[in-house]
């Protein structure tokens, strides 16, 4: 009797997505600075990609916060264990590459502060761009001080340990409906964040800057007194 065959899935759940893009990595996340998750996720619905959207709880500390970058995924659960955490710990932070976003998926926490301050120091040091959290922060004056681009649901004292503890990382996580990749366009603004599957980043940039540049003509006509109606005939939206 043949038994069941999960060598394709165990594959698909390996992956880490690191395929060069067609400019180099930098040029393409700071271009992804300059345009907003809105547009971003209008192009993705003209991919049939509806669904690319951070849970709506996950916004940033400070409004004018904005990050883009690669993703670097975490993954941790409640547990009540502290042998060898910190370490454990220490070795994700070393880990993390240049130019990424830490996407922290905490099997929805909801008393621990996944991050803090000496966290966000380390980070920073790392190269890294910003972080979502769908868990907690704390030190959060500090986080603020630093001025490193924070989203999370909530803050709290509740330090991780004996609480919470890592589980693994660099591995496929879920933000609510969300199913991150390793490597994966992380943005995030004051709409909340968005994921980007890395194999099409680049064309959804071209088109995202595209309707941009676009929507300042359409903004234009609208300052100009032109009826909604004529604007929509003229290749406009609302």
């Amino acid at each position: 009797m043949a038994g069941l065959n999960y060598d394709s899935l165990k594959e698909e759940r390996a992956k880490i997505k690191n395929d060069p893009f067609p400019i180099k990595e930098k040029e393409l996340i700071d271009r992804y600075m300059k345009v907003s998750t809105p547009m971003v996720n209008d192009v993705l619905r003209e991919m049939e990609l509806t669904f690319q959207t951070f849970p709506n709880n996950l916004m940033p500390l400070r409004e004018s916060m904005k990050m883009a970058g690669c993703a670097f995924t975490i993954k941790g659960s409640k547990n009540l264990t502290l042998n060898e955490e910190m370490i454990d710990r220490a070795k994700m932070l070393e880990s993390i590459p240049e130019d990424s976003v830490c996407v922290w998926d905490t099997s929805e926490d909801n008393e621990s502060a996944q991050w803090g301050e000496i966290m966000t120091m380390a980070s920073i040091r790392q190269g890294c761009r910003g972080a979502v959290v769908d868990g907690g922060v704390r030190d959060t004056d500090r986080v603020l001080e630093l001025g490193f681009p924070l989203f999370c649901k909530y803050r709290t004292s509740n330090g991780m340990l004996g609480r919470f503890r890592i589980i693994g990382y660099q591995m496929p996580v879920m933000m609510g409906n969300v199913l991150v990749y390793p490597g994966d366009v992380i943005l995030g603004d004051i709409d909340g964040c968005i994921c980007i599957p890395r194999e099409i980043a680049y064309d959804v940039l071209l088109r995202a800057e595209e309707i941009r540049d676009n929507e300042v003509k359409i903004k234009e006509m609208v300052e100009s007194g032109m009826k909604p109606t004529t604007v929509v005939e003229n290749g406009g939206y609302f």
